[in-house]
């Protein structure tokens, strides 16, 4: 497994964005993809995007299509989450995970399961 910290949160008026870092320690960051999902108050935790091992695909919650873009630094093991044109709803715990090596590199999922290690999670607060 490795270790994730997650950084970049904040409070923002609606429109604006942040960006958040996950940094990782560990031998298999450049082998698994990596994920970002969030949880709001009282409401389960969701997927937000995937990105696979080396960055060439990524995957958005609809939710987030077209306003939030993920990337990866596997030189720096580190992901970054673009939001713009954020949202009251965007309001959340956003929590970094990496999805479990052994299932093979290129391997690429949307499902909690899949993942074996997560942060701590940073808060997002948008204000309208």
């Amino acid at each position: 497994q490795v270790q994730l910290v997650e950084s970049g949160g904040g409070l923002v008026q609606a429109g604006g964005s942040l960006t958040l870092s996950c940094i990782a320690s560990g031998s298999t960051f450049s082998k698994s993809a990596m994920g970002w999902f969030r949880q709001a108050p009282v409401k389960e935790r969701e997927f937000v995007s995937v990105i696979n091992y080396s960055g060439s695909n990524t995957y958005y919650a609809d939710s987030v299509k077209g306003r939030f873009t993920l990337s990866r630094d596997n030189a720096a093991s580190t992901v970054y989450l673009q939001m713009n044109n954020l949202k009251p709803d965007d309001t959340a715990v956003y929590f970094c995970a990496a999805v479990n090596p052994g299932y093979g590199l290129g391997y690429i999922s949307s499902l909690e399961r899949d993942f074996n290690s997560w942060g701590q999670g940073t808060q997002v607060t948008v204000s309208s």
